[in-house]
């Protein structure tokens, strides 16, 4: 499917060419901007990221539409650096992945055909070792925090059909790895625990449980997410109730802080 310029060019554009203006005027004239490097960027990346990821769990239109914002930012200031030492600009970037999606999609630029998305996971995956990819799992980022690195290996095992055949047998897993890990703590005393196998058979399961998510299509990063949400939700309002009555939380029994927690389970 050929792809074709407009004759003119979109609201859109024009927007991004202004943020790209102003990115070179802050760049040339800003005291902080000038001094920022690659390196001193990316932690307030991360912070961006993950403050967008709280507008959408947060179902905030607004707020996402701000953070993207934000998050846009900082991708062009990436590019105004590297283009400064000659590495690359936002042109080859934009022009780079618009390649890579035209390459990883050949049943919508090209003759090959698929029957649902598991095909195209699959031939996603397949193109990527053409490309030069040494693993399947190659393209997981080391840094992921261990909860979504789990998922995103998961997912990518699959896209070349390294997984379970139907749910009940992933849940047979867990349940297997739920004994083992039960089994490492029968001893009759503590001193005979082994705790660095405990530890194993503990990540055994919540990686089973996290494979089991995928199978019943539940984001655990989200839905481990919304949990604290709550709990932190339920336990401000514990401390309010407490201070409203003239308490310390260290002071009560766990019997009427379950009272206050029940209150706070209804509303």
């Amino acid at each position: 499917m050929p792809l074709k310029a407009p004759e003119t060019a979109p609201t859109s554009t024009i927007a991004f060419q202004r943020l790209l203006i102003i990115m070179d005027d802050l760049r040339a004239n800003c005291p902080w901007d000038k001094k920022q490097t690659l390196e001193s960027l990316r932690h307030l990346t991360i912070e961006e990221t993950y403050e967008l990821s709280d507008a959408i769990l947060g179902d905030d239109m607004q707020e996402v539409k701000k953070e993207l914002g934000d998050i846009m930012l900082h991708l062009v200031f990436y590019a105004k650096i590297a283009s400064e030492t000659n590495d690359f600009t936002i042109t080859d970037v934009l022009n780079s992945v618009c390649e890579k999606l035209i390459n990883r999609h050949p049943h919508i630029y090209g003759d090959v055909e698929v029957q649902n998305e598991e095909d195209v996971k699959r031939n996603w995956e397949q193109i990527k070792l053409k490309e030069g990819n040494k693993s399947v799992l190659g393209g997981v980022p080391a840094s992921l925090p261990a909860l979504v690195k789990a998922s995103r290996i998961q997912e990518k095992a699959r896209g070349v059909g390294f997984d379970w055949e139907e749910k009940n047998q992933v849940w047979a897993k867990v349940e297997e790895e739920m004994q083992e890990f039960k089994d490492e703590f029968n001893a009759e005393n503590e001193s005979t625990i082994d705790h660095e196998k405990a530890e194993g058979e503990f990540g055994d399961l919540l990686f089973s449980l996290i494979n089991y998510a995928r199978f019943i299509n539940i984001n655990p990063e989200n839905a481990l997410e919304k949990t604290n949400k709550k709990f932190i939700k339920r336990f401000q309002y514990l401390e309010q109730k407490a201070q409203e009555n003239g308490k310390q939380l260290q002071d009560m029994s766990l019997a009427e802080m379950d009272i206050f927690w029940e209150e706070a389970k209804k509303l």
